[in-house]
């Protein structure tokens, strides 16, 4: 007996060793799904969005859309649109039309595989689609196919065909269902034009399209088409006809943040050329406060930037320094560096050096007009240092220092500065020097300002971070059984105590 439960027991040791061993073996990682089952899993989800009347699915099904559009091909679209249609579908003939047909190899491959499972294995029921999928769908691979166009300069003319196409079908069905797409589809339009170089010929289109978005209160359309006409204006340098849509215009306030990151972009744009820089401060504060992460959509991260750190220069401002180290704006704004650090000392040699230096990047980025501006700040960043460095400083030397033409120069600037407020002094006309007054403390009138204006920017970030909260659906629901379920115990406790049934010791608990 003792030998019998001897060989019991270590089995049970083994038994629980190899059970432990069994829970420590890490689970293998799911395969993430193909760019075609993502398409089919997407297309599924659209049907459902319209089938159940959530919209949120669709939107689900778009947020994807970036990161997708990366990973499809000819033979992905083909195999997409294979599986989602039936074979005598004129819908999936249209569709494969813009494709280019298989190549014959693929095709031999595909016969070859098909006819060694057939050997092997039985039949598999079919799994074919007997009917078209909802329109949404068409007009969602459409979407995929002219941003696949959009790959290859030799497809550029095939895209903005298709593109007329998508947008006179998508018209005519006239579905509110298609709203959310129809956004993503304007978009793509756009795009097309702008690599087909006729981004002015899609403005008309783009018009009539907003007017009838903003009679139907399309919100999602109507965002989009205001930053598509706004982008087309500021394309060609149209300021004015960009301001003047803005002014005629309502953002919808239900629009996304990235459409809301834009349209602020643009603003930010139009308010910086019109010298109404704090406004244009306020609005590329909020863009890059909306804006994806930087690492989701670095070109958009270090346009903004780019011309956030001008507007603050020109407001009299230096940037923080540890902005250029960041590491997607770092390589991207060195030549803006450079900018800043000849502004921040004031040398206008230096500044002139760096300006036609890194003039082709300028230009490029459409900046080039705003530093040209910052030479009058270069000039007063110098007085204001040499003001609080001397008490009395000759006009000679204010010419040698800052690197003016003549002395005449420098009497004017340093007139228009005691004038403007930037640093308090008098000039001897007679003895020919700067006599330089005390310097303001930090109270007053301005100082009650800044902080009236600091206090507005805390105020309408907590309300928009307030509006931007989401909440569970029938959470107060739940909220209100449980403090109706709290007060019926109360009231049972009320009652019981009343009557007597509640002894004293087990009202005191523990104690």
């Amino acid at each position: 007996m003792p030998d019998v439960e001897m060989v019991k027991a270590t089995d049970k040791k083994e038994d629980k060793k190899d059970e432990k061993k069994d829970e420590t073996k890490p689970e293998p990682k799911p395969e993430p799904p193909t760019p075609t089952q993502e398409i089919k899993a997407n297309i599924a989800l659209i049907d459902r969005a319209i089938n159940d009347l959530e919209t949120r699915f669709t939107h689900r099904v778009l947020r994807s859309l970036t990161a997708l559009r990366k990973r499809i091909n000819d033979k992905v679209l083909r195999d997409a649109i294979e599986e989602n249609y039936p074979k005598d579908s004129a819908v999936k003939n249209s569709l494969l039309s813009w494709l280019p047909p298989a190549p014959p190899a693929e095709q031999s491959m595909e016969v070859d595989t098909t006819s060694e499972a057939n050997a092997t294995a039985p039949p598999p029921p079919s799994s074919k689609p007997t009917s078209d999928p909802v329109p949404e769908a068409e007009i969602y691979l459409r979407l995929l196919i002219i941003h696949h166009l959009h790959t290859s300069k030799d497809t550029y003319s095939k895209s903005i065909e298709l593109s007329h196409e998508t947008v006179d079908k998508m018209q005519s069905m006239n579905r509110r269902s298609m709203d959310p797409i129809a956004a993503k589809i304007w978009f793509a339009v756009e795009r097309s034009y702008e690599l087909g170089g006729e981004l002015a010929d899609a403005r008309p289109m783009f018009l009539a399209a907003q007017r009838t978005a903003s009679l139907r209160h399309d919100d999602d359309t109507q965002a989009s088409l205001i930053n598509r006409l706004l982008r087309g204006y500021l394309h060609y340098n149209l300021y004015d006809q960009a301001d003047k849509l803005v002014s005629k215009t309502t953002f919808p306030a239900s629009a996304s943040n990235p459409q809301y990151a834009r349209y602020h972009y643009f603003l930010g744009r139009i308010k910086a050329v019109q010298l109404n820089y704090t406004a244009a401060h306020t609005n590329l504060q909020q863009a890059i406060r909306r804006a994806p992460a930087a690492k989701t959509a670095p070109g958009f991260h270090q346009a903004v930037h780019k011309l956030f750190v001008i507007v603050e220069l020109l407001m009299g401002d230096i940037p923080d320094r540890g902005l250029f180290r960041h590491p997607v704006l770092e390589k991207a704004l060195s030549a803006y560096f450079d900018i800043v650090k000849a502004v921040r000392t004031g040398s206008l040699s230096e500044f002139q050096m760096t300006l036609n230096k890194h003039a082709t990047q300028f230009e490029a980025d459409k900046t080039y007009t705003l530093i040209v501006r910052l030479r009058q700040n270069v000039i007063k960043t110098g007085i204001r240092r040499l003001s609080l460095s001397y008490s009395r400083i000759s006009l000679r030397d204010i010419c040698l220092k800052l690197h003016l033409d003549s002395e005449e120069d420098a009497e004017y600037i340093v007139g228009k500065a005691i004038r403007d407020g930037v640093i308090e002094g008098r000039i001897v006309h007679e003895k020919g020097w700067m006599e330089c007054g005390s310097q303001k403390d930090g109270y007053g009138p301005e100082a009650s300002e800044v902080f009236g204006r600091r206090i507005g920017y805390c105020l309408d970030l907590h309300n928009e971070s307030v509006k931007a909260m989401r909440y569970p659906l029938n959470a107060h629901r739940k909220e209100l059984a449980a403090a109706q379920d709290a007060r019926e115990r109360e009231k049972e406790l009320a009652k019981e105590i009343q009557e007597g049934d509640l002894d004293d010791d087990e009202s005191l608990g523990d104690y």
